[in-house]
């Protein structure tokens, strides 16, 4: 997957948290998997792909381990200052953040549509197959807006 289809995949983890707050006002726990989901693909973006802004194309395994000639102590891969940890943590951030905003965006733009689900939902439980497609088919992607 390229950088724009994986920022595409964590602004969809972030849908239902995203209508939580456009619908309710507030958030639930129930999309808390999916903001870790979300989470943690940023920052395989970051760590592991090389799709950093600013630290460019390095890899940074955080939390994997490497075992030392089988001698039973386990020891980082990689190290890193505590500088490019807050780097690594700023970069994240903002990529969840910017999903966050994509999310809330398309779901306002198409409040119509958002709507019109929810209730064929809350009607027959499930929408799949054909139907779903053609719901899907009238999201209307929403004005970029220059975030900074």
């Amino acid at each position: 997957m390229d950088e724009a289809e994986l920022r595409g995949q964590i602004a969809t983890l972030l849908g239902g948290r995203s209508a939580e707050e456009i619908v309710f006002g507030s958030i639930t726990t129930g999309a808390s998997n999916d903001l870790q989901r979300a989470t943690d693909l940023a920052e395989r973006m970051v760590t592991t792909y090389g799709m950093s802004k600013t630290l460019g194309p390095q890899a940074y395994q955080q939390g994997q381990q490497a075992m030392f000639l089988g001698d039973g102590v386990a020891n980082p891969r990689r190290t890193m200052s505590e500088e490019t940890a807050r780097a690594i943590d700023r970069e994240v951030k903002e990529i969840v953040e910017t999903a966050h905003h994509q999310a809330l965006d398309t779901l306002k733009h198409n409040r119509d549509l958002l709507e019109l689900i929810a209730t064929q939902l809350l009607e027959t439980e499930a929408i799949e197959g054909e139907k779903l497609h053609s719901l899907l088919s009238q999201v209307q992607a929403a004005p970029t807006l220059n975030r900074s």
